[in-house]
């Protein structure tokens, strides 16, 4: 596989990343946190943490993407 048919594909995925980050820019994590200790009994309780992806990063990821594609077209000539 040429290396510049590689450049385009990681382009390919920088741009997948930046658009998915548009699209869903707020995700759910959720872990499981210890309340409480008493012998073998514990008291777990579930906590879910929402992260929120800036739009800038996004379009970093865009127009990173758009400028790796470019390159490696431009270098393919």
């Amino acid at each position: 596989m040429k290396i510049n048919v590689v450049v385009i594909l990681i382009g390919i995925v920088l741009v997948l990343v930046g658009l998915f980050g548009f699209a869903y820019p707020v995700f759910t994590t959720s872990h499981n946190e210890e309340v409480a200790k008493l012998g073998s009994f514990k008291l777990q309780t579930q906590k879910e943490t929402h992260h929120m992806i800036p739009p800038i990063v996004s379009g970093g990821f865009l127009g990173l993407g758009a400028f790796v594609i470019a390159a490696g077209v431009l270098t393919r000539r």
